[in-house]
């Protein structure tokens, strides 16, 4: 059966730098009736595991480690199995949600990660974070699809004005490592709001240079 990909919105906190604010979230189950891979398990831990049912859970990919993405992680791990997933250089953030407890894991750029005869690939992509990683695949539901995390959304790049981020840094990750190696017809699914597409985003690149962070 062929890989597909499935969609959740949890909603919950985040909180950093003293701050905290109410979101929504995206939640990316991708595999086949028998095993799955789960992206972003955010905030409500029954609620994934209801829509991951009886299915194998190869891995839990996590794109970064701010706290709405996170926090239930352990939590759905308990629920659902697979091992955790998580760029090292991430961990400065992880460790303010889960303390020393690590992911099992660590992700390094280029890293693939199986599941129902389709292939996920890392892409390290820091600026919303030290460790943020995008997780691309060259078909899924008839297109490639680029899982993005906070990286890259509708109408610009994430959030950069928080500890541990950097304007620039975002920028050049979504110049060289997405807009330069990725298709147009790329469907980005992203970790708060609406899907896009790469060639959707692509022209507006020196407007949100322009805009800055």
């Amino acid at each position: 059966m062929t890989a597909r990909i499935e969609h959740l919105e949890t909603a919950g906190t985040f909180s950093l730098d003293g701050g905290t604010w109410e979101v929504e979230n995206n939640v990316w189950i991708v595999g086949d009736d028998q095993e799955v891979v789960v992206i972003d398990p955010a905030h409500d831990a029954e609620a994934v595991a209801a829509a991951v049912g009886d299915r194998k859970v190869g891995a839990i990919l996590l794109t970064h480690a701010h706290d709405d993405h996170v926090s239930e992680v352990f939590d759905v791990q308990k629920l659902v199995g697979g091992r955790i997933h998580l760029h090292p250089e991430d961990h400065v953030l992880w460790e303010q949600t889960h303390g020393s407890a690590r992911p099992e894991v660590e992700i390094s750029d280029g890293d693939v990660v199986t599941v129902a005869g389709t292939t996920l690939t890392a892409l390290h992509t820091p600026g919303h974070s030290p460790g943020s990683t995008c997780f691309y695949a060259d078909d899924l539901d008839g297109a490639p699809a680029l899982f993005s995390g906070d990286t890259l959304f509708e109408g610009g790049p994430g959030a950069t004005g928080k500890s541990y981020s950097s304007f620039d840094t975002i920028i050049e990750s979504i110049r060289t490592r997405l807009f330069d190696e990725l298709p147009d017809t790329t469907v980005v699914h992203t970790g708060h709001g609406p899907k896009t597409t790469i060639g959707q985003e692509r022209p507006h690149l020196q407007e949100w240079i322009d805009r800055g962070e």
